[in-house]
């Protein structure tokens, strides 16, 4: 019997090219714009990461630091960590719901990735 439940980590995006294939897949997607030293971001990381967990089959949830895809900061304007973006894909076009920068209640989060669920 474990003692510990494995905790769950939410995919960390290392290219455009990843990007470019979670919006093909239809799905809502909320994207966690962070950099490594944010304090607010390692707040928040234990939270993304349950909520990527209770919507893995419904939605994608997925990091995305400043190192990594740099590119993906300039394209949606993120001016400070953590940033969230939630998207629905419409047809070639990427349709942004929702946006909130800082500390975030797990709730917020849940609530807007469950009305993108219900807009497809």
């Amino acid at each position: 019997m474990a003692l510990f439940k494995k905790r769950f980590k939410t995919p960390h995006l290392s290219s455009l090219e990843e990007f470019k294939a979670i919006t093909e897949s239809g799905q809502p997607f909320l994207v966690d714009f962070y950099q490594h030293g944010c304090q607010p971001c390692q707040v928040m990381d234990g939270i993304v990461n349950e909520v990527a967990e209770e919507f893995a089959s419904k939605a994608n949830v997925v990091k995305a630091n400043l190192e990594s895809v740099p590119d993906l900061f300039y394209q949606f304007k993120v001016k400070s960590t953590p940033t969230f973006i939630l998207v629905l894909p419409k047809g070639n076009q990427l349709h942004q719901m929702w946006r909130q920068s800082g500390l975030v209640k797990k709730n917020q989060i849940v609530d807007q990735l469950s009305r993108a669920i219900s807009a497809t």
